[in-house]
C-alpha cells in the first residue's frame, strides 16, 4: 500500500460564512487587494502550494502501490504491463466488454469493471 501525504482542502475565501452562503468550496486564486487569504493569514486556511505535491516516486500511483493507466481502446491497453487500469467513460458497452475479456487474458485487474 502506498501511504499518500494528506492534504487540506484548499476552500475559497470566505467559503462556510453565513453572509456569503452562496460561495462554493472549490478553489479560485484570491485577488482582491485587502484579501486575506491572498496575504496568508492563518485564520483563512490553507492555499495550493507547492509544497503540497506528492512524492514523486509515488506520484500518480493508485493506493494498491501499482501505477493506473486510463485506457480507451485495445491499443493503449495492449501496450499496458504491470499496471492497473482504468476504462475510460466514454466507452461503450461492447467496447468495454472487449476490453474487460482482453485485460482478463493479459491478467491486468481492471478499476471499473461495471
Amino acid at each position: 500500500m502506498v501511504q499518500k501525504k494528506k492534504i487540506p482542502k484548499f476552500r475559497r475565501p470566505n467559503y462556510g460564512r453565513t453572509s456569503c452562503s452562496s460561495i462554493k468550496g472549490n478553489w479560485r486564486k484570491p485577488l482582491g487587494v485587502d484579501n486575506k487569504k491572498r496575504i496568508h493569514k492563518k485564520f483563512m486556511g490553507c492555499s495550493p502550494a507547492v509544497g503540497y505535491r506528492q512524492d514523486l516516486r509515488i506520484r500518480g500511483m493508485h493506493p494498491s502501490g501499482v501505477h493506473e493507466v486510463l485506457v480507451e481502446n485495445m491499443t493503449q491497453l495492449a501496450a499496458c504491463k504491470d499496471v492497473v487500469v482504468r476504462i475510460a467513460g466514454g466507452v461503450g458497452a461492447k467496447a468495454k466488454a472487449k476490453l474487460m475479456a482482453k485485460a482478463a487474458e493479459m491478467k491486468l485487474r481492471v478499476l471499473n469493471p461495471q
